[in-house]
């Protein structure tokens, strides 16, 4: 059995599904040859990440794939329910990259509270001949360490996020329109384990009561975080979004940093991507990342394992 991986897979994750006896083709078809591929290859898997889609057009016209796989959390590339209908199984990874999302969130935040972000374009520009005025300009800064977070959407990512800021002394308000209470676990090195409970909150009272908003949810068909958003949050908050592309308003960002109103943004997926906003890419109070949450050699690593284990167990 034939399993394509377009937007490609591991290298464990590959060598397992071989050792299972299935081909594996990691060569990148374009979106409008695809259709024809996976029909005259007879294609029984599609594994995809956030680069290729399969619509309703795909799951219609390619009646041998049994197994859509994303490699990822977000599923928004897929007409999941669709599929299903049509009798073919959706899968995704929900649990293997969390760990490198939330790794990421405090990349930007670390960065961002310390100005690394423009320090690091600057630095070379200027950095030889007026580096006391750059030290002055970036001798600001401020510790997270006491300052409290806002986590907007509790699941897998959410939680891997908060604990790393308790970990780090920071305060944590939480909110989710589908969970109420949570439990977490934060292990240490020496297997050493501290339980917390958390309990959700209205969403316009982690805005108004948070330092840092991070936002850890699936697209929407609407804004999240708008104009009405912006001015309810504290005046110099900072926000960052390693989730999806669209959920913020990016002109009220954008009128927000420049009034001073939000101190700093953190943006790893973007309403017009993967073209956006020139101003966006260019404004001095953003710390940008091509939509790399998931990107780590560990996380991809227990991605394809997990793809793997999974089309084993649906095809057998």
């Amino acid at each position: 059995m034939k399993i394509l991986a377009n937007d490609g897979i591991s290298e464990s994750g590959k060598n397992l599904l071989l050792k299972k006896g299935f081909e594996v083709l990691t060569q990148n078809i374009p979106q409008d040859e695809l259709i024809e591929y996976i029909i005259n290859n007879n294609i029984v898997v599609l594994l995809v990440r956030s680069a290729t889609t399969a619509r309703k057009d795909l799951i219609d016209s390619c009646k041998s794939l049994k197994i859509i796989g994303r490699g990822g959390v977000g599923m928004d590339n897929i007409d999941v329910e669709y599929a299903r209908e049509k009798g073919i199984e959706v899968i995704n990874t929900p649990a293997a990259s969390s760990a490198s999302v939330a790794e990421l969130v405090f990349s930007h935040l670390y960065g961002g509270v310390r100005f690394l972000h423009d320090s690091n374009r600057n630095m070379p520009l200027e950095g030889d001949k007026d580096f006391k005025k750059l030290k002055k300009s970036y001798s600001k800064g401020i510790e997270l360490r006491g300052k409290t977070l806002g986590i907007v959407g509790f699941g897998r990512i959410g939680q891997e996020v908060a604990k790393i800021a308790i970990g780090i002394g920071m305060k944590v308000i939480v909110s989710d329109k589908f969970v109420k209470k949570s439990v977490i676990n934060l292990e240490f090195f020496d297997k050493q384990k501290l339980i917390f409970k958390i309990e959700t909150e209205p969403f316009d009272y982690l805005l108004k009561n948070s330092d840092f908003v991070s936002l850890h949810i699936p697209a929407q068909k609407e804004y999240i975080i708008g104009k009405k958003e912006f001015l309810i949050m504290k005046d110099g908050s900072s926000i960052i979004n390693a989730s999806r592309g669209g959920i913020i308003d990016e002109i009220a960002l954008l009128d927000s940093l420049n009034s001073g109103k939000i101190s700093f943004a953190a943006l790893d997926t973007f309403e017009n991507e993967p073209t956006p906003k020139i101003k966006i890419l260019m404004h001095p109070n953003i710390s940008l990342t091509p939509h790399i949450g998931a990107a780590t050699g560990e996380a991809q690593d227990r991605i394809g394992i997990e793809l793997a284990e999974k089309i084993s167990e649906i095809i057998g």
